[in-house]
């Protein structure tokens, strides 16, 4: 396939997801070029998805690496069929990429878990609340910038609205509750409409209060995407050059702990209503 425009996230994950399965068999790239029938630049291109693959190249490559998890080669197979324009194509000359690959990878998630410390989770944030957040930015945005960051992140709530969202977690730390972005006001509505929010069906918040004492990673925030199959999810953490995607086994074993030591200090759900309810009266 010809060279492509610059890849996605996603693109990139495919293309580490056939390198890893051809390393995982101790081929080098000369040696998969012969047994694909092809030259060792095209495997090279393909695995770091500077070259587009087909569903139908991703299964003879599997099968010739000799990949025994039907269900993982039909994901990485659904994965080369992805096709065609997303409303986040339209800000690719205005945001930067890695915001981009965040909404697709929610959009891709069979299921998300999301780990909040200073601010509530951003699919469940009111403009007011965002601008609040984008006004302590370094550097400072003009005003064109913000809104295309404000707008951008309301598009994202979307996936909520959809007749299949995915079932979401939402980790939030009482930090996160208190923190103001925005004057007084700002915060209470920000509180009730994560009240409103909770209340989905496939929306389960819970509340990490200051009393349950500390925790595994607890100096930053967390967005675990759950893909079609383990080997598949996804960890998106903030760094201060951007974001960063993390998919080595170890980091979706360790950051999957995470997640789970934050539970078991967290409130139960309808309790953790209660205890943001009582936020909000304190604000």
């Amino acid at each position: 396939m010809p060279v492509r425009k610059p890849s996605t996230e996603r693109q990139r994950r495919l293309g580490a997801e056939l390198r890893r399965m051809r390393e995982h068999i101790g081929m080098s790239i000369n040696e998969a070029a012969i047994v694909h029938r092809t030259d060792r630049t095209t495997v090279s291109n393909t695995e770091s998805a500077r070259s587009g693959v087909s569903s139908d190249r991703v299964r003879v490559w599997a099968a010739n690496y000799r990949c025994p998890d039907g269900r993982y080669v039909d994901a990485l197979a659904d994965m080369a069929r992805e096709r065609g324009a997303y409303w986040w194509d339209e800000y690719r000359d205005g945001l930067p990429a890695g915001l981009l690959d965040i909404a697709e990878m929610e959009h891709r998630a069979s299921a998300l878990r999301s780990a909040q410390i200073m601010h509530m989770p951003g699919m469940l944030q009111l403009p007011d609340y965002m601008r609040g957040i984008f006004a302590e930015a370094v550097p400072t945005m003009d005003a064109a910038d913000l809104d295309r960051h404000v707008e951008f992140r309301t598009r994202r709530a979307a996936l909520l609205d959809r007749s299949d969202p995915p079932p979401c977690e939402f980790l939030v730390h009482e930090a996160a509750l208190r923190m103001r972005f925005g004057d007084r006001k700002v915060l209470r509505r920000q509180i009730e409409h994560l009240l409103e929010q909770a209340d989905r069906s496939n929306v389960t918040v819970r509340v990490v209060p200051f009393g349950a004492g500390g925790f595994a990673n607890a100096g930053s925030s967390t967005l675990y995407a759950c893909g079609p199959v383990p080997e598949l999810d996804t960890v998106q953490i903030d760094v201060p050059t951007g974001v960063t995607f993390l998919h080595a086994e170890t980091h979706l074993v360790n950051y999957r702990a995470v997640l789970d030591s934050m539970r078991r200090r967290a409130v139960e759900p309808g309790a953790s209503l209660d205890f943001i309810r009582q936020v909000a009266e304190e604000i």
